[in-house]
Protein backbone atom coordinates (compact mmCIF):
# COMPACT_ATOMS: atom_id res chain seq x y z
CA UNK A 1 0.00 0.00 0.00
CA UNK A 2 2.69 2.34 1.14
CA UNK A 3 4.62 1.52 -2.26
CA UNK A 4 0.98 2.46 -4.24
CA UNK A 5 1.17 5.69 -2.80
CA UNK A 6 4.57 6.61 -3.14
CA UNK A 7 4.10 5.70 -6.63
CA UNK A 8 1.33 7.41 -7.22
CA UNK A 9 3.06 10.48 -5.89
CA UNK A 10 5.93 10.37 -8.23
CA UNK A 11 3.52 10.01 -11.17
CA UNK A 12 1.88 13.03 -9.77
CA UNK A 13 4.59 14.85 -9.63
CA UNK A 14 6.09 13.67 -12.96
CA UNK A 15 2.87 14.93 -14.59
CA UNK A 16 3.05 18.33 -13.13
CA UNK A 17 6.77 19.08 -14.23
CA UNK A 18 5.44 18.30 -17.59
CA UNK A 19 2.50 20.29 -17.51
CA UNK A 20 4.42 23.30 -16.68
CA UNK A 21 7.25 22.62 -18.80
CA UNK A 22 4.45 22.40 -22.03
CA UNK A 23 3.14 25.80 -20.78
CA UNK A 24 6.56 26.98 -20.54
CA UNK A 25 7.33 26.02 -23.49
CA UNK A 26 3.62 27.61 -25.54
CA UNK A 27 4.58 31.06 -23.37
CA UNK A 28 8.03 31.03 -24.74
CA UNK A 29 6.94 30.43 -28.09
CA UNK A 30 3.81 33.14 -28.27
CA UNK A 31 6.40 35.81 -26.73
CA UNK A 32 8.44 35.13 -29.42
CA UNK A 33 5.78 35.30 -32.34
CA UNK A 34 3.56 37.99 -30.87
CA UNK A 35 6.06 40.17 -30.20
CA UNK A 36 7.70 39.58 -34.03
CA UNK A 37 3.62 39.57 -35.60
CA UNK A 38 1.79 41.09 -33.16
CA UNK A 39 -1.63 40.14 -31.98
CA UNK A 40 -3.79 39.89 -34.87
CA UNK A 41 -1.71 38.58 -37.33
CA UNK A 42 -0.18 35.80 -35.58
CA UNK A 43 -1.45 32.02 -35.91
CA UNK A 44 -1.77 28.87 -33.23
CA UNK A 45 0.04 27.04 -35.79
CA UNK A 46 3.06 28.74 -35.98
CA UNK A 47 3.14 28.99 -32.17
CA UNK A 48 2.38 25.69 -31.74
CA UNK A 49 5.37 25.09 -34.38
CA UNK A 50 8.15 26.69 -32.03
CA UNK A 51 6.71 25.20 -29.01
CA UNK A 52 7.01 21.57 -30.53
CA UNK A 53 3.97 21.52 -29.56
CA UNK A 54 0.24 20.83 -30.34
CA UNK A 55 -2.92 22.87 -30.69
CA UNK A 56 -5.03 20.40 -28.74
CA UNK A 57 -2.54 20.84 -26.01
CA UNK A 58 -2.27 24.70 -26.56
CA UNK A 59 -6.66 24.82 -26.04
CA UNK A 60 -6.02 22.58 -23.15
CA UNK A 61 -4.11 24.63 -21.40
CA UNK A 62 -4.73 28.15 -21.98
CA UNK A 63 -8.41 27.54 -24.04
CA UNK A 64 -6.98 29.66 -27.09
CA UNK A 65 -4.88 32.49 -28.35
CA UNK A 66 -6.41 35.14 -26.39
CA UNK A 67 -6.32 33.19 -23.33
CA UNK A 68 -2.56 32.36 -23.74
CA UNK A 69 -1.73 36.42 -24.63
CA UNK A 70 -3.40 37.16 -21.43
CA UNK A 71 -1.63 34.67 -19.38
CA UNK A 72 1.76 36.29 -21.10
CA UNK A 73 0.41 39.91 -19.62
CA UNK A 74 -0.27 38.36 -16.16
CA UNK A 75 3.42 36.37 -16.34
CA UNK A 76 4.57 39.94 -16.93
CA UNK A 77 3.11 41.34 -14.78
CA UNK A 78 4.21 39.04 -11.73
CA UNK A 79 7.45 39.71 -12.74
CA UNK A 80 7.11 43.22 -11.85
CA UNK A 81 5.60 42.97 -8.48
CA UNK A 82 8.05 40.58 -7.40
CA UNK A 83 10.76 43.15 -8.85
CA UNK A 84 9.07 45.81 -6.67
CA UNK A 85 8.34 43.88 -3.67
CA UNK A 86 11.92 42.42 -3.43
CA UNK A 87 13.52 45.58 -3.82
CA UNK A 88 11.32 47.93 -1.09
CA UNK A 89 11.95 44.59 1.40
CA UNK A 90 15.33 44.90 0.61
CA UNK A 91 15.24 48.56 1.42
CA UNK A 92 13.17 47.70 4.68
CA UNK A 93 15.62 45.25 5.32
CA UNK A 94 18.67 47.73 5.41
CA UNK A 95 16.39 50.60 7.86
CA UNK A 96 14.83 52.36 4.86
CA UNK A 97 11.32 53.67 6.68
CA UNK A 98 10.65 56.68 4.41
CA UNK A 99 7.61 56.00 2.20
CA UNK A 100 8.48 58.46 -0.60
CA UNK A 101 12.03 55.92 -0.64
CA UNK A 102 10.55 53.13 -0.52
CA UNK A 103 8.05 54.28 -3.43
CA UNK A 104 11.08 55.29 -5.69
CA UNK A 105 12.89 51.99 -4.78
CA UNK A 106 9.78 50.26 -6.03
CA UNK A 107 9.10 52.59 -9.02
CA UNK A 108 12.93 52.00 -10.36
CA UNK A 109 12.75 47.97 -9.88
CA UNK A 110 9.21 48.34 -12.27
CA UNK A 111 10.81 50.40 -14.59
CA UNK A 112 14.02 48.14 -14.54
CA UNK A 113 11.84 45.23 -15.13
CA UNK A 114 10.61 47.36 -18.36
CA UNK A 115 14.07 47.39 -20.25
CA UNK A 116 14.42 44.29 -19.47
CA UNK A 117 11.06 42.91 -21.29
CA UNK A 118 11.18 45.72 -23.40
CA UNK A 119 9.84 43.25 -26.17
CA UNK A 120 6.55 42.66 -23.53
CA UNK A 121 6.39 46.14 -22.64
CA UNK A 122 6.18 47.29 -26.02
CA UNK A 123 3.89 44.61 -27.46
CA UNK A 124 1.26 45.34 -24.43
CA UNK A 125 1.58 48.98 -25.54
CA UNK A 126 0.86 48.31 -28.99
CA UNK A 127 -3.00 48.53 -28.85
CA UNK A 128 -3.16 45.27 -30.91
CA UNK A 129 -5.01 43.27 -28.01
CA UNK A 130 -7.51 40.82 -27.58
CA UNK A 131 -10.93 41.62 -26.52
CA UNK A 132 -11.63 42.11 -23.03
CA UNK A 133 -7.90 42.28 -22.37
CA UNK A 134 -8.37 46.65 -21.76
CA UNK A 135 -10.79 46.01 -19.04
CA UNK A 136 -8.06 43.50 -17.35
CA UNK A 137 -5.31 46.31 -17.80
CA UNK A 138 -7.31 49.16 -16.40
CA UNK A 139 -7.95 46.58 -12.93
CA UNK A 140 -4.96 45.90 -12.62
CA UNK A 141 -3.77 49.36 -12.86
CA UNK A 142 -6.22 50.15 -10.08
CA UNK A 143 -4.57 47.28 -8.13
CA UNK A 144 -1.17 49.15 -8.90
CA UNK A 145 -2.84 52.35 -7.43
CA UNK A 146 -3.88 50.35 -4.22
CA UNK A 147 -0.68 49.16 -3.33
CA UNK A 148 0.99 52.22 -3.80
CA UNK A 149 -1.75 54.03 -1.83
CA UNK A 150 -0.48 51.63 0.86
CA UNK A 151 3.19 51.97 0.77
CA UNK A 152 2.79 55.96 0.59
CA UNK A 153 0.23 55.61 3.75
CA UNK A 154 -2.06 57.87 2.31
CA UNK A 155 -5.46 58.22 3.49
CA UNK A 156 -8.92 57.56 1.51
CA UNK A 157 -9.49 61.15 1.24
CA UNK A 158 -10.19 62.01 -2.61
CA UNK A 159 -7.25 63.99 -3.10
CA UNK A 160 -4.86 60.70 -1.66
CA UNK A 161 -6.33 58.60 -3.80
CA UNK A 162 -6.01 60.90 -6.87
CA UNK A 163 -2.60 61.57 -5.44
CA UNK A 164 -1.56 58.13 -5.86
CA UNK A 165 -3.03 57.78 -9.13
CA UNK A 166 -0.70 60.68 -10.33
CA UNK A 167 2.32 58.69 -9.24
CA UNK A 168 1.62 55.66 -10.42
CA UNK A 169 0.84 56.97 -13.63
CA UNK A 170 4.01 58.55 -13.79
CA UNK A 171 5.66 55.25 -13.17
CA UNK A 172 3.48 53.37 -15.98
CA UNK A 173 4.25 55.74 -18.02
CA UNK A 174 7.72 56.51 -18.16
CA UNK A 175 7.90 52.69 -17.66
CA UNK A 176 7.24 52.66 -21.58
CA UNK A 177 9.48 55.20 -22.59
CA UNK A 178 12.43 53.09 -20.41
CA UNK A 179 10.97 50.15 -22.98
CA UNK A 180 11.16 52.51 -26.38
CA UNK A 181 14.79 53.84 -25.24
CA UNK A 182 17.56 52.65 -27.79
CA UNK A 183 20.25 52.06 -25.13
CA UNK A 184 20.30 50.77 -21.90
CA UNK A 185 22.01 54.48 -20.91
CA UNK A 186 19.24 56.17 -22.44
CA UNK A 187 16.80 54.14 -20.10
CA UNK A 188 18.47 54.95 -17.08
CA UNK A 189 18.98 58.56 -18.08
CA UNK A 190 14.61 58.32 -18.14
CA UNK A 191 14.44 55.99 -15.00
CA UNK A 192 16.52 58.93 -13.59
CA UNK A 193 14.47 61.73 -14.71
CA UNK A 194 10.84 59.98 -13.96
CA UNK A 195 12.38 59.33 -10.57
CA UNK A 196 13.26 63.13 -10.14
CA UNK A 197 9.67 64.16 -11.67
CA UNK A 198 8.10 61.31 -8.93
CA UNK A 199 10.14 63.05 -5.77
CA UNK A 200 9.18 67.16 -7.18
CA UNK A 201 5.20 65.63 -6.96
CA UNK A 202 5.85 63.78 -3.53
CA UNK A 203 8.23 66.78 -1.90
CA UNK A 204 4.84 68.66 -0.73
CA UNK A 205 2.65 65.51 -0.59
CA UNK A 206 -1.17 65.05 -1.48
CA UNK A 207 -2.92 68.59 -1.53
CA UNK A 208 -5.51 68.59 0.96
CA UNK A 209 -8.07 71.81 0.70
CA UNK A 210 -8.42 74.20 3.87
CA UNK A 211 -11.29 76.35 4.55
CA UNK A 212 -12.91 78.68 1.69
CA UNK A 213 -11.11 81.98 2.23
CA UNK A 214 -13.61 84.95 3.79
CA UNK A 215 -13.41 88.05 1.12
CA UNK A 216 -12.19 90.98 2.41
CA UNK A 217 -14.71 94.18 3.50
CA UNK A 218 -12.91 97.48 3.04
CA UNK A 219 -13.95 100.63 5.35
CA UNK A 220 -17.58 100.81 5.06
CA UNK A 221 -18.90 97.76 4.77
CA UNK A 222 -18.70 96.95 0.97
CA UNK A 223 -17.34 94.04 -0.29
CA UNK A 224 -13.64 94.32 -2.17
CA UNK A 225 -14.91 93.68 -5.65
CA UNK A 226 -13.94 94.49 -8.82
CA UNK A 227 -15.66 96.28 -11.56
CA UNK A 228 -19.09 94.30 -12.55
CA UNK A 229 -19.56 93.37 -16.10
CA UNK A 230 -21.38 96.61 -16.43
CA UNK A 231 -18.12 98.46 -15.67
CA UNK A 232 -19.49 100.37 -12.35
CA UNK A 233 -17.13 100.45 -9.60
CA UNK A 234 -18.05 98.78 -6.26
CA UNK A 235 -20.66 100.83 -5.22
CA UNK A 236 -21.92 102.76 -7.98
CA UNK A 237 -25.62 102.80 -8.77
CA UNK A 238 -26.37 100.85 -11.58
CA UNK A 239 -29.00 102.31 -14.61
CA UNK A 240 -32.59 103.05 -12.80
CA UNK A 241 -30.89 102.99 -9.17
CA UNK A 242 -29.67 106.89 -8.86
CA UNK A 243 -33.88 107.92 -9.89
CA UNK A 244 -34.90 105.48 -7.61
CA UNK A 245 -32.89 107.08 -4.81
CA UNK A 246 -33.83 110.42 -5.42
Amino acid sequence: MARQRKASSVSAAWQWSRTAQTQGALLAAAREVFTSRGFTESSIAEIVERASSSVGSLYHHFGGKSELFIALWQQHQAAHEEAASKAVAEARSQGVADPGELFDTGARAYMNGSWERRDLALLFASGDVPPGWEVMRRRRGREWIGQNDALLRLTDRPEDRVYAAILTSLIGEGAYEVAAAHSRREADKIIDAVSEYARRLMRGGPWHPGPEPVPARPPGGHEANGPDPGGREPGEPGPGEQERRD
